[in-house]
């Protein structure tokens, strides 16, 4: 029987933890599963939260919120140094709720799938639209000019102009992508210590594409199963810090593209790149500041 280490990272989200953990805890699923929340000083109680209500959870506390790679990254390493070190670990935030049977479909999907590396499930949105995040294309240079100057969103099916959020595609089709979003993301165990731990230089946003990418390098599939769903309220966190999450999410993007592209990009467009990212979190910030205070968010 396979056996899954479910990673949860907390930052003062406690009543939605609370839904999340239960959810998880009321499926029963055939495959052996842990469970480990990190909780990044949250300062709203959820860490008591766990320890009363679900002394089975493995919880660490960090003193300091380091961000999401971080905290990831101290449940992965004692999963991986733990003697009977789970098969499987899932990214999986406090803000989804996850149906009985998801957690099975995912891993039987790859028991029968040896190629796959990791994969994510059909997340919606609590109005029921797809959250866009969970297939998604690398933000090359030409994926990232098309998006943000709009193009994706006029043409959203037209795959030259859509491929980041892949709209051009059924949301109830499986494919293989270049990468699921860390909101729910089951990897192979063997597939982190081949590639590594989450980076992080990225404090939120980016590094599950990070991740993806340097997984694809060594040969993985990523597929998005629309199959299994799971629901997810998105922004639990980055909403509490509006302005600090923009600024977040566009130097994710700087530090992806510096990584991962800029060396085999001539240097004028890695110029042009470098503004564009600018003026947009510019444009971010702004329109923040005339949002209302409901609905100021970090993108």
């Amino acid at each position: 029987m396979a056996s899954l280490a479910l990673v949860i990272v907390n930052y003062n989200t406690r009543d939605l933890l609370r839904a999340c953990l239960r959810s998880i805890t009321e499926d029963d699923p055939r495959c052996a599963i842990s469970i480990w929340v990190v909780d990044n000083a949250s300062n709203d109680d959820s860490a008591a939260m766990v320890r009363t209500e679900f002394p089975h959870v493995r919880l660490i506390v960090s003193p300091h919120n380091g961000g999401f790679a971080f905290a990831n990254n101290l449940a992965l390493r004692a999963i991986l140094d733990e003697t009977d070190a789970a098969d499987y670990v899932m990214l999986l935030n406090p803000d989804t709720v996850v149906p009985r049977g998801a957690l099975d479909l995912l891993v039987d999907y790859m028991e029968a799938h040896p190629d796959v590396g990791a994969c994510g499930p059909k997340l919606l949105l609590p109005d029921g639209s797809l959250d866009l995040a969970c297939r998604r294309s690398f933000p090359t240079p030409a994926v990232a000019f098309y998006r943000m100057i709009g193009l994706s969103r006029l043409f959203p099916r037209y795959p030259r102009f859509a491929r980041y959020n892949l709209t051009y595609l059924d949301e109830n089709c499986e494919t293989e992508v270049d990468s699921v979003v860390g909101a729910c993301m089951l990897v192979r165990a063997s597939v982190v210590r081949e590639v590594g731990l989450l980076d992080e230089a990225f404090f939120m946003y980016g590094e599950d594409l990070d991740w993806a990418y340097r997984i694809k390098q060594y040969g993985w599939r990523i597929m998005y199963v629309p199959s299994v769903t799971v629901y997810h309220h998105k922004r639990a966190s980055s909403s509490q810090r509006p302005v600090q999450a923009i600024r977040w999410f566009y130097d994710a993007m700087r530090i992806f593209h510096r990584k991962h592209f800029a060396a085999t990009t001539p240097a004028l467009l890695n110029a042009m790149i470098e503004t564009g990212i600018t003026l947009k979190e510019f444009l971010s910030l702004g329109s923040n500041l005339i949002r209302p205070p409901v609905a100021r968010r970090a993108r």
